[in-house]
């Protein structure tokens, strides 16, 4: 696509994946209203007071951006890929000294009465660096330290995100790691990171002496598969040492680093204590308002849980509480489905396209919507610690959804060409 030695046919734009992203859109806004209602208040549909009337101009000008990428030519996304990274590292870095802290993050830009989250846009700038640095040829020096320098795209707006308090967003660019496999990352490797992922859970949940037996009997299993290979032995027993070295470390960080707040919320994540009228109250009516949905829901603009406030964040991190209430199980396997038609779109065109900057790029939008998908539905059912990630295109948010506006219709831009 960018190069004469990867030219391809113009292929033009992907009209399933603009529909997809338009019902999105349109879900969302009609979640964020609903959320809202007041049979007794008069509509106004710009009415800036309310979470719906700002979603729309949002929406509006998410249609601007979209309409300008494609216009602009694709090879513009190619060839300043690095410079689009540079200047959102600076960005998200420069809101650690002028940001304005919300909900506990120092995360966001005030202008005026609005307030931008800079770090929404470094995902689709990451992604972009990482698809041009894997397409480049690569000198020997690169070429044997490449996956080193690719997790330090990641690593920088990462440790940016973990700074400003926001957490979430630190994970998303892990995410990424997706790609990597893509390109040849070794799948042991990734097993190893998923260890370490494992190890630092059952630490918190459980406490070091079991989490140190769960390992012993996983290096005692590794070795009975490698006996007799005397330098695999010592390899494995030596990883087995710098994981026992790394549940200490978590359990000192636990009981030295964190303060009381922080380690109740994290017992209370892992079923350690319980805090109905604290850490535990979101995650628990959240599951009230979608387990009242039922099988077919309440129906639009009939959902109480959320009418009445009870859920919080209920047009941000917990929307997903709205749509489980009034359109119940069907619909929110509906929404399932056509998140899932538009990852899986996104993975056969960048599997089809000749050019590995478009084909990488693809699997870092998928990877970064998949992971908003399963974090944010995650959560709110009680699979996974709510860590507060927005869901793709719905919920509410200027942000959020330039962000993910910007990274569908570059991925859609670049492949058309």
């Amino acid at each position: 696509m960018l190069t004469d030695s990867q030219a391809v046919t113009s292929k033009g734009i992907d009209t399933h994946l603009i529909l997809i992203y338009v019902a999105l859109v349109i879900i969302g806004w009609l979640s964020i209203y609903s959320s809202s209602y007041d049979p007794q208040a008069e509509f106004t549909l710009f009415n800036l007071d309310q979470n719906y009337g700002r979603q729309l101009i949002w929406i509006i000008v998410s249609a601007a951006f979209a309409i300008a990428i494609l216009v602009v030519e694709g090879k513009f996304f190619y060839n300043n890929a690095y410079i689009i990274y540079l200047i959102f590292m600076l960005l998200i870095l420069s809101v650690l000294f002028l940001g304005t802290e919300i909900s506990g993050a120092k995360a966001w830009i005030k202008i005026g009465s609005f307030s931008i989250q800079p770090i929404e846009f470094a995902k689709f700038a990451t992604a972009l660096a990482l698809a041009k640095f894997f397409n480049e040829g690569k000198t020997d020096s690169e070429r044997r330290n490449i996956w080193l320098i690719a997790f330090i795209f990641i690593l920088v707006p990462a440790g940016i995100a973990i700074l400003q308090k926001d957490t979430g967003s630190a994970l998303v660019f892990f995410s990424l790691i997706i790609m990597f496999y893509r390109e040849g990352f070794s799948g042991w490797l990734m097993l190893l990171g998923l260890l370490i992922i494992v190890t630092f859970v059952f630490t918190l949940m459980w406490n070091e002496l079991y989490t140190i037996a769960f390992l012993l009997v996983l290096l005692c299993i590794s070795c009975f598969f490698i006996r007799g290979n005397k330098m695999k032995l010592l390899r494995n027993v030596g990883i087995f040492l710098g994981f026992v070295m790394l549940v200490f470390a978590v359990n000192v960080a636990y009981t030295k680093v964190l303060q009381p707040h922080q380690r109740q919320r994290i017992d209370t994540i892992f079923g350690k204590s319980i805090d109905p009228k604290g850490a535990d109250f979101n995650l628990n009516q959240s599951k009230i308002a979608i387990g009242s949905g039922g099988f077919a829901g309440k129906g639009y603009l009939n959902g109480t849980q959320t009418k009445l406030n009870f859920v919080p964040e209920q047009t941000t991190d917990f929307i997903f509480c709205g749509i489980g209430e009034e359109w119940g199980f069907i619909g929110s396997i509906a929404i399932f489905t056509l998140f899932m038609a538009l990852i899986l779109r996104i993975i056969f065109l960048a599997e089809r396209h000749k050019s590995t900057f478009v084909r990488v790029y693809g699997y870092g939008v998928a990877s970064i919507i998949f992971f908003h998908l399963v974090i944010n539905i995650g959560m709110t059912i009680g699979l996974v610690p709510v860590i507060g990630i927005p869901l793709p295109f719905i919920s509410y948010g200027g942000s959020s959804l330039w962000g993910f506006t910007l990274l569908l219709f570059i991925f859609i831009k670049i492949n058309a060409e």
